[in-house]
């Protein structure tokens, strides 16, 4: 016997529900794959990553005695969008319980920038970094871009004013933008020393614009009252007097973790 026609209506029915219900399961199955963009972008800021790295290890080639200092990648967003294709990062000396003495032209702390043409800026000081800034800054030409260039500036400016046992914050309210005469924007902000281990204090940044958005200053004024430190703490933990030995012990514990690398360097008194 012929089978009946399947009507036109019902077959299309069919064919509804059908990609209905493997709809989803392709929509997963494509929403788990990683986009093929992300992934070019994943890798090209690897290679960038490398590339810098490579040339910076260049630029402290030239510095006799910059192989004792520590390297330390800064990666932070407002960077990364004021300044497109350069690559920042911080030499730190060690300043505690020993000090480390920098080779000149070196500073305890020092920033370099990998600049998108190869070269390898050294920046030491605060004036050496507003130079740079006047110089790269893109125009603020809104109040949203100032305020970015603030927290761009009071990020490296943390850096130099670092000794290894600062943590700082940045508050949004702290950052005000107002309207000079002559059409500009000055711009103040702070960089709030987190207050643990009797840290106190902060950075307070000021960055003036002109008319069209072009940086004419930015200055910092660093009032930070450090708290304990890893100077001889250790040389007691081993001390006879128990009263000695406990407040070695004490001061070693508010640090926390921050005193784990001097503690764990060989020859430290107290080490096991």
């Amino acid at each position: 016997m012929r089978e009946p026609a399947v009507p036109p209506r019902t077959i299309a029915v069919i064919m509804i529900c059908v990609l209905a219900g493997l709809g989803p399961g392709l929509a997963l199955g494509e929403e788990a794959k990683p986009s093929e963009s992300r992934t070019q972008a994943a890798t090209a800021e690897a290679a960038a990553q490398a590339r810098g790295r490579e040339l910076l290890e260049g630029k402290l080639a030239t510095l006799p005695g910059a192989e004792r200092g520590r390297v330390v990648s800064i990666r932070e967003a407002p960077l990364g969008r004021l300044f497109p294709g350069y690559l920042f990062y911080v030499l730190r000396f060690r300043q505690y319980p020993v000090a480390l003495n920098p080779p000149a032209p070196l500073r305890s702390n020092n920033l370099l920038i990998v600049r998108p043409d190869d070269s390898v800026a050294l920046l030491a000081n605060p004036e050496a970094l507003e130079s740079f800034f006047r110089s790269t800054l893109p125009a603020a030409t809104t109040a949203a871009m100032a305020t970015e260039g603030a927290k761009a500036w009071l990020r490296l400016v943390e850096e130099l004013n670092q000794d290894g046992f600062l943590q700082f914050a940045v508050p949004d309210e702290s950052i005000t933008v107002t309207r000079v005469v002559s059409g500009g924007q000055r711009v103040t902000g702070e960089a709030v020393v987190v207050p643990k281990g009797g840290n106190q204090g902060g950075i307070r940044a000021v960055l003036v614009f002109d008319s069209s958005g072009t940086l004419v200053s930015a200055s910092e004024t660093a009032q930070i009252k450090r708290g304990i430190r890893p100077i001889c703490q250790a040389t007691k933990l081993l001390d006879p007097d128990l009263i000695v030995r406990g407040m070695a012990e004490q001061a070693i514990l508010v640090m926390g973790r921050a005193a784990t690398d001097y503690l764990a360097e060989p020859g430290t008194p107290g080490r096991h």
